[in-house]
């Protein structure tokens, strides 16, 4: 490092970053002791895979195929189309990843793993039970299950991830500045944040969603506007903690503005039980958007979700069993491996396993 560079960053900012990287080393160090969550953290990953994957594995249009020598990549080109005939018309769902077309040589397809939309209907194949065709069934309208709980992971995830972006946005904006100011800005902010916990979220998050038309993007921000309390409570007491401690005061007094201290110096001081509440909030929202799904509130039809499926069940649950059973086990193993990933991050950020 140059000393015209050590000039231009002051020493407090260099000794900061270099602890923190320590401090995230020592944290994964931590983290991976702990097999639960690890395996938690494999498990969201493979759903976040699936969910950014969803068109390529279930989808009753190929992912490439070949008519006399040109390429065509249906998945991603709508406007694709065979030289006869529909699409489905090819395919066979006996052989998923490769089939060949009569027409000729050189005509070929690679299909999906999973070859049917999630909106595809045959009324013909409704509550079908798991078989080599439809490997997790279908459902009352003769729609494929995996393939609609594979999209459905992306609409789950999806809520999960911006809603609690919001949220932690909304948290760390009130929690940072009752936190740094205090007095009545802390005493307005407070009293705020109890006035949101003496309200049922849950049935707050039914009320709002009853009187706006049915979108996904309207219960990720209701869902973001109601859950940051968590969030602002944390930040708040970090910022308590922070604000009187050495390094804060010298760059106060170096004359830094507010701004600079707060988010340049605080926040990422602050940033540690914040990880670990988002973690946990993704969960909730997860949750939360299922729970809507299956009360008839949650993203409208033909939209797959996994609390659609589950709802489909309630008037066929003493044969269909497989419409209860995946959906089920979806919500459940995403649910759990978040909050073990959370566990997991709030016993490895803990402060007493770096003492000494």
């Amino acid at each position: 490092m140059t000393s015209a560079h050590r000039l231009d960053r002051p020493m407090t900012e260099t000794f900061q970053e270099t602890a923190s990287s320590t401090y995230w080393k020592a944290v994964w160090r931590h983290f991976q002791k702990k097999p639960l969550a690890v395996a938690g953290l494999w498990v969201t990953a493979l759903l976040i895979v699936v969910a950014v994957l969803a068109p390529v594995l279930a989808n009753n249009r190929p992912i490439v195929a070949s008519f006399g020598g040109s390429l065509v990549f249906p998945v991603f080109d709508s406007s694709a189309r065979p030289p006869r005939g529909a699409w489905k018309d090819l395919r066979n769902p006996h052989l998923f990843m490769w089939q060949r077309d009569p027409a000729g040589p050189g005509t070929w397809a690679l299909w999906p793993p999973v070859p049917y939309s999630p909106t595809e209907y045959d009324l013909l194949e409704n509550l079908s039970p798991p078989s080599r065709t439809h490997w997790f069934g279908t459902d009352d309208r003769g729609r494929d299950v995996l393939s609609r709980m594979i999209h459905g992971a992306r609409i789950s995830l999806s809520v999960g991830f911006v809603a609690v972006g919001i949220a932690v946005v909304i948290g760390i904006a009130l929690g940072g500045l009752a936190g740094y100011f205090g007095g009545w800005v802390d005493a307005v902010i407070s009293r705020l944040i109890e006035i949101m916990l003496t309200i049922p979220t849950f049935f707050l998050i039914i009320a709002i969603i009853a009187f706006l038309p049915p979108s996904i993007y309207n219960i990720m921000v209701v869902i973001g506007l109601t859950g940051w309390t968590g969030v602002a409570r944390f930040v708040r007491a970090e910022f308590f903690k922070l604000r009187n401690l050495d390094f804060v005061q010298a760059t106060a007094a170096l004359g830094a503005s507010h701004l600079r201290i707060i988010f340049v110096h605080m926040l990422p001081n602050a940033m540690a039980p914040v990880l670990v509440s988002a973690v946990f909030g993704i969960a909730g929202a997860i949750l939360t958007e299922s729970s809507l799904s299956f009360l008839g509130f949650g993203v409208p039809p033909p939209t797959p979700s996994w609390g659609d499926i589950l709802s489909q069940s309630r008037d066929y649950i003493e044969f269909a069993w497989w419409l209860t059973t995946f959906p089920g086990l979806a919500i459940f193993l995403s649910i759990t491996a978040y909050n073990l990933v959370g566990e997991g991050l709030r016993d490895a950020m803990d402060p007493k396993l770096f003492e000494g």
